[in-house]
């Protein structure tokens, strides 16, 4: 086996991450019988949702307590943002300093399968090329606008230059919006309506004129989920800045000092080993072998303002070594084998013989 090119890795930034797709590539005389492929460096996304919650103060929230008996009110504007969830997702990115060659005789049967990136998924046997989670879609509650209460008001409310004369003109209006649903509920309306399906438009028009004339004293608070995906390679720091939380502005980039720092942390790195015989010495490396990763591993943790919001330990191909199988294991005509790989570290998930020819 061949190494082809050697590049240094650049570290990965914010950035999209696409779906791929599954190639297969066989050796014949276009490509000189060799197949060219190119081994992965764990890459980590990191999906981070976050609580958006906007309050909004009544015009007349003083007098809820006098005219409307509470006073559980929003008395300012307010917005705040809160990180309700995290996930990370590994998954693999080519790594130029490992691109290799199998290289193959004329006559032999033998196949790769690879992502559009050229990663190397199987020998042999046909795989899918992994597909990262869609990120969920922001929301937002539907909430009345604050000044709703001016649809239902007549012209002595606009008129008037006291706001105590408009919130008891306000919840004097309150007062007859609930006893006109409790008459229609009961069937004791001076004017009933004539079938159920107007009876329902009118509980629903009063009941939304009832909402805003409450939230004229309380006020409104609206709630949502926004979510952020960015991406992190991981290599020789043990802490980064992967975005700032802001109070006012929610997801802010990592040199935007409105916000809190969210750190992504890689610790307690194990170097991945290479395979040892029976006598506890390391096995030598086949002539010509296909390349694999034998992975390392490493904890990975996000937090914020001291807590940590998400924490767990894996497999990483940039601590692992290199090692590799004998090419005569999937060239071989009456024994052929094929082999799994992982496409997130590279290492060989499942190796076996294949049944009658193929």
């Amino acid at each position: 086996m061949k190494k082809l090119l050697t590049l240094i890795a650049a570290a990965m930034t914010v950035m999209p991450v696409m779906a791929q797709q599954t190639k297969i590539l066989t050796a014949d005389k276009h490509n000189e019988y060799g197949l060219v492929y190119t081994l992965p460096v764990t890459a980590l996304r990191i999906d981070v949702t976050a609580r958006h919650t906007v309050s909004k103060a009544g015009p007349f929230w003083q007098y809820a307590k006098k005219y409307i008996g509470t006073d559980n009110v929003v008395r300012e504007d307010t917005e705040t943002w809160e990180i309700t969830d995290v996930k990370v997702t590994p998954y693999g990115v080519p790594d130029t300093e490992n691109r290799y060659l199998m290289q193959l005789k004329p006559g032999a049967v033998t196949y790769i399968a690879v992502a559009d990136d050229n990663m190397l998924l199987a020998i042999n046997r046909e795989a899918e090329a992994p597909a990262l989670p869609e990120l969920p879609a922001d929301q937002m509650e539907n909430v009345e606008r604050m000044d709703a209460y001016l649809e239902y008001v007549d012209e002595d409310f606009i008129n008037s230059q006291s706001s105590a004369k408009q919130a008891q003109m306000l919840a004097q209006n309150l007062m007859e919006v609930r006893d006109a649903k409790v008459s229609l509920s009961r069937g004791t309306a001076e004017s009933m309506p004539t079938d159920g399906r107007q009876l329902e438009l009118m509980l629903a028009s009063l009941a939304r004129q009832e909402k805003v004339f409450t939230a004229a004293f309380t006020g409104l608070t609206q709630t949502g989920t926004v979510s952020r995906s960015y991406v992190y390679l991981p290599g020789d720091e043990d802490q980064k800045t992967l975005f700032r939380m802001s109070d006012f502005a929610g997801f802010v980039e990592a040199d935007d000092f409105s916000g809190d720092p969210v750190y992504i942390k890689v610790t307690d790195r194990v170097t991945g080993e290479l395979p040892v015989d029976a006598k506890g010495e390391t096995k030598k490396l086949p002539k010509d072998a296909v390349i694999y990763t034998i992975p390392g591993s490493a904890g990975v943790s996000v937090t914020c303002k001291g807590r940590t919001l998400w924490s767990g330990t894996g497999e990483f191909a940039q601590y692992g070594v290199q090692f590799g199988l004998n090419p005569s294991l999937f060239s071989d005509r009456k024994s052929k084998s094929y082999a799994i790989f992982d496409p997130a570290t590279g290492a060989l998930k499942e190796i076996g013989e294949l049944n009658g020819a193929e």
